[in-house]
This record gives C-alpha cells, sequence and structure tokens, in this order.
C-alpha cells in the first residue's frame, strides 16, 4: 500500500495517520476498525469472487466500502498495518465448536503484531463477537476488556489457547504463514455444507453502546447488554438496513442458497 492508499485506508476506519507504530496506536487502529466496518459473509450468498491478495481485499473494504469474514478483515488490516511501520506475522488458527473440538486447519486467520515500543500484541478484527482491543501475546492471565474476559495459555503442543469468559474461542499455531496459505480454508469456507458461512447469513458491527446485527432479515440491537430484535418485513427493508447501519450499498438482497454434499445430501 502507497501513501494515498494508506490514507484512504486511515478515513475509511474514521483514524488519524499515528506518528509512530506504538502499541497505543494499535490499540485505537483496532478499535476503529470494529466500528466501522462490519463482519459480514455476503460474498458468499452473492456469488462474488473472495481473492485473497492485499490488492483485492483493500479494494473491497476500502474502495467497496464493505467488510467481510476473517481472512478479508485480517487480511486488510495487516496489509495496513504493516504500510503503518509495524511487524505484522499472519497466523492460522482452529475455531473451537461448541462440543470443544476444533474446525479445519486454516479455519481462522489471526495476526501477531509486533509494536515499535517493544509489545506483542495478538490482534484480531474478523472474528465477529471478540476482544475490542489486541491481547498481549505473552501475558498468560485474565485479560480483561470491553468484550469480555479473555486468556491466552499455551498448549503442550506449543500452539495458544485463546479463551473469552472461560469459554475457548480458537487455538493458535504459532508459526508464520502467508496470505496465499489460507486459501484452501476460505473456498471450504465459501462451498462446505459444514460451513456455517454457507448455511447463514451475518452483517454485525461493533458500535459505540454495544453491537448491531442484521441476519437474514432479523435486525438485533444490543445496547448495554439488552438485545432489542426487529424482523423486517420487504426487501426494501432489508436493503436500507444494510446501508443504513453498515454502509453496504446492495443492487440485491442476499439470500442463503442449498448447497449439496459429495453425497447428494443437502445442508441442514
Amino acid at each position: 500500500m502507497d501513501f494515498d492508499q494508506t490514507d484512504a485506508y486511515l478515513r475509511r476506519i474514521g483514524a488519524e495517520r499515528p506518528s509512530a507504530p506504538t502499541t497505543r496506536a494499535l490499540h485505537d487502529l483496532q478499535l476503529a476498525h470494529l466500528r466501522a466496518v462490519p463482519f459480514e459473509n455476503l460474498s458468499i450468498h452473492l456469488d462474488e469472487d473472495i481473492e485473497l491478495t492485499d490488492d483485492s481485499l483493500v479494494a473491497k473494504v476500502v474502495g467497496a466500502r464493505r467488510g467481510g469474514f476473517c481472512y478479508e478483515l485480517n487480511g486488510a488490516f495487516a496489509a495496513l498495518l504493516t504500510a503503518l511501520g509495524f511487524e505484522v506475522t499472519l497466523l492460522q488458527a482452529r475455531v473451537y465448536d461448541d462440543s470443544g473440538k476444533p474446525g479445519i486447519p486454516y479455519d481462522h486467520l489471526a495476526l501477531r503484531v509486533r509494536t515499535s515500543d517493544g509489545g506483542d500484541w495478538l490482534t484480531d478484527v474478523g472474528f465477529g463477537t471478540h476482544s475490542h482491543f489486541p491481547l498481549a501475546y505473552g501475558e498468560r492471565g485474565d485479560q480483561p476488556d470491553p468484550g469480555g474476559t479473555f486468556r491466552v495459555t499455551e498448549t503442550p503442543e506449543g500452539d495458544l489457547d485463546v479463551s473469552r469468559d472461560g469459554k475457548a474461542q480458537y487455538v493458535v499455531d504459532q508459526r508464520p504463514r502467508a496470505l496465499g496459505d489460507f486459501t484452501s480454508g476460505a473456498w471450504w469456507h465459501r462451498t462446505s455444507p459444514r460451513s456455517h458461512f454457507t448455511r447463514s447469513l451475518v452483517c454485525s458491527l461493533l458500535t459505540g453502546t454495544g453491537r448491531i446485527t442484521l441476519s437474514g432479515r432479523t435486525l438485533t440491537t444490543t445496547t448495554g447488554g439488552e438485545r432489542h430484535t426487529v424482523e423486517l418485513a420487504t426487501d426494501a427493508d432489508v436493503l436500507d438496513a444494510y446501508a443504513t447501519h453498515f454502509g453496504i450499498a446492495l443492487k440485491q438482497v442476499p439470500h442463503v442458497k442449498e448447497i449439496v454434499s459429495p453425497g447428494g445430501h443437502a445442508a441442514s
């Protein structure tokens, strides 16, 4: 990313260009990103290509003013941080399901970011509901955050377990990866009937008072821990909600499509 592209990205998230790649700057940038760029999987249901290159991801987030899922959001954020002088390492992670079983390899993309004042941080703007600020990479105790109480624990295999409020979120492989390494994981999540991304629609954004989420036609606003849900009646209402709450201008309403497994069975 050149200087002008970096400035455009910073305008997209409403952030000032930091004078140095410090810990404070990283914290400010992560929060700004979470409040400006939605976590969404609309491309999967609109038959849009997802190309894991810096240019493509930045064009989507900045030029098209869209969001994305983990590979896109953390991939684009890594490009921004690198352009601002941070030392960024891409890490692959496996997300735990409700039974505590980790998902596929390259299930998730997270970032290890080193700042100029000596901090190492686990940074993530692509996990939906997660920490508002980076987590201290080497800290093994509780890390309070507006998003919950987080803990990073080393496993016997040398990986890192990340938990939120006592519930395991994902396990991180600490070996450095390249953006292209995540192509297979992104493809699986875009095409498999077993992926939760192919079975549901989500568009969610952190706000100053909580979170707002559109799932299909259900608009949920969370303020101070209280949830308020509205069912949108028409396609026009849905398109207006995408534009009003998330800044996403769509020509058509995305719909979850039936995906058939290789054995001929539709996703349930």
